[in-house]
């Protein structure tokens, strides 16, 4: 029996490898030395796999093996170029755009079980009242104690128009309640908001580039602009990790003439290396227009931010984006699966690229290397504005980073906010309007009184900092002189959360109306409760009303 699945091993890694090195052979336009180098591998490979499909100690699955094998061959290039299994083609397909088949909710873990964190309005799972702090028990009547978030994820979504049946344990209620939900097509917005922030400026939130992403940006300008006040437009594209670069140029295209070199892409192959310019007549080249981005804003987002700016046709407000400049393409290959791989390099308008690691030189640790400082090049925009390579998209006018304070980390992490905001829904019938509500005083006691009856340890940065400092004067002998006053030092400054619930009460605030404006008016009130405090609205709005300055950051 061995014998004979050894002989059909062989059989079928010979025909692989004839098919593979004719591939290569043929369609890539190798040399003859490089042709044996590689057909040579592939027959090493192929003797590996079959020896451990064949003599191993214990059974094997073929398939995870080969995928395994894939994954890490894959790795050693760089992040973006992936194996795609049957498995995962659904997940694809969503990334591709933005819909997939289930009940429209965010999940989240709390201990062994998950729960509903939003429920995406209009969609099965709000249809059915399914609520946010809801604790999934059984789906179709089997537990789901103890299986991981992804796992649940995969068994809530499914074909639309199937049923599938959940037991919930709802806070506030003594038994459990019985959903029968039917599946539909979910479709997620690359725009998931947009409105009139005053009586003159527009907003447009972009989370992602699918193949939706040009006409919902158009389709909500249009709806903007036909408020016959708009005359100035922030577009939003923090946390964006891009998409498709089709669309990224569309959207440029808004706002720029017919014609325009957006972005050009180059790589090994003649094939790859395209211009892409505008090619449809534009919606208003003329509205002051910012563009918002921070650390998370990637690869099509840089385009649109990158090619903006090099134009001169909006600044950039925020934080250095992420740095990614690779452009991928997926190849088909057999039995429905595909390879996501880097074919490119995108330069921007002005020829720059804003790639900010080098993965043809990876440190031990498997991750790419920074371009170095002295490799950096300098660009110029339409008007003359030096630019930079190499680190991302650097914003005309930067928003310095804010970290919360690690009791408000933990405070988030431990879900003391997300469960706070439950109760608060379940003991008030209405709140205000998203942009109008907020937090009396003796509510945020009620707060503070329920936060601090979680048992849970936190350090501040400041006291960290003091106990490196201890442990070093002790390295260096100096203990003797300092001791008393580091030890003074440390009481004052270790966590205290009578102290610190109130020291920090304006970002816990923050982070607690927008919770609980999420119970009442989900997503979209999310949003809205955000905008009137967020830093980079306020400093943008300020920098389209001052009329002056904004010329004089696009022309100097």
């Amino acid at each position: 029996m061995q014998k004979i699945y050894s002989k059909k091993i062989n059989h079928f890694i010979l025909a692989l490898t004839i098919t593979c090195s004719q591939g290569l052979m043929f369609g890539q336009n190798q040399g003859q030395e490089e042709y044996f180098e590689i057909a040579k591998n592939i027959s090493i490979f192929n003797d590996v796999y079959k020896n451990i499909n064949t003599y191993f100690v214990d059974e094997t699955q073929p398939g995870q093996l080969m995928k395994t094998g894939i994954d890490a061959m894959l790795r050693s290039l760089d992040p973006y170029t992936n194996y795609i299994p049957e498995s995962n083609i659904e997940d694809y397909r969503m990334m591709q755009t933005g819909q997939y088949g289930g009940i429209g909710a965010l999940i989240k873990q709390q201990g062994d079980y998950i729960v509903i964190s939003e429920p995406y309005d209009n969609f099965p799972a709000a249809k059915a009242d399914i609520k946010a702090g809801d604790k999934i028990l059984e789906i179709d009547g089997k537990s789901i104690k103890g299986k991981s978030s992804s796992e649940v994820s995969e068994l809530l979504k499914g074909t639309a128009g199937t049923e599938l049946k959940l037991k919930i344990e709802r806070p506030k209620t003594t038994t459990p309640i019985e959903k029968t939900i039917e599946r539909e097509v979910v479709k997620i917005p690359s725009v998931p908001h947009y409105q009139m922030l005053d009586d003159k400026t527009g907003y447009i939130k972009l989370t992602s580039f699918t193949q939706t992403a040009s006409k919902e940006v158009g389709d909500a300008f249009k709806t903007l602009r036909d408020s016959n006040t708009l005359s100035q437009l922030i577009l939003d594209l923090r946390g964006n990790g891009g998409g498709l670069l089709n669309e990224a140029v569309k959207i440029v295209n808004f706002f720029v003439k017919r014609g325009v070199k957006v972005v050009e892409t180059k790589g090994r192959f003649k094939e790859n290396n395209y211009v892409y310019k505008t090619t449809a007549k534009p919606m208003d080249t003329e509205i002051p227009l910012i563009v918002l981005i921070d650390g998370n804003s990637a690869s099509a987002s840089e385009i649109v931010s990158g090619s903006l700016q090099d134009l001169d046709r909006a600044i950039i407000v925020g934080q250095q984006s992420f740095g990614k400049g690779l452009v991928q393409q997926v190849k088909d290959l057999d039995y429905n699966t595909k390879l996501k791989v880097t074919i490119a390099k995108y330069y921007t308008s002005s020829g720059r690229c804003i790639q900010r690691l080098d993965y043809s030189d990876r440190k031990k640790t498997g991750k790419g290397t920074s371009i170095s400082d002295s490799l950096i090049s300098y660009f110029k925009t339409k008007n003359g504005r030096k630019v930079r390579d190499g680190r991302g998209i650097d914003p005309d006018i930067e928003i310095p980073e804010e970290t919360f304070s690690t009791l408000t980390q933990k405070l988030v992490i431990k879900d003391v906010i997300f469960n706070y905001a439950t109760d608060y829904y379940y003991s008030h019938d209405n709140i205000a309007p998203p942009q109008d509500f907020s937090l009396t005083t003796s509510e945020y006691d009620a707060f503070k009184t329920y936060a601090k009856s979680f048992d849970f340890e936190y350090d501040t940065y400041s006291y960290k900092a003091a106990e490196r400092l201890k442990e070093t004067t002790e390295k260096e002998g100096f203990d003797e002189n300092t001791s008393e006053e580091l030890d003074a030092l440390l009481k004052k400054l270790a966590p205290n959360k009578d102290r610190d619930l109130e020291k920090f009460k304006d970002e816990i605030q923050l982070l607690l109306i927008n919770e609980i404006v999420s119970r009442y008016y989900l997503q979209k009130g999310r949003t809205k409760a955000s905008l009137s405090h967020d830093e980079f609205i306020i400093k943008a709005i300020e920098t389209l009303n001052d009329k002056e300055q904004y010329a004089k950051i696009l022309k100097p």
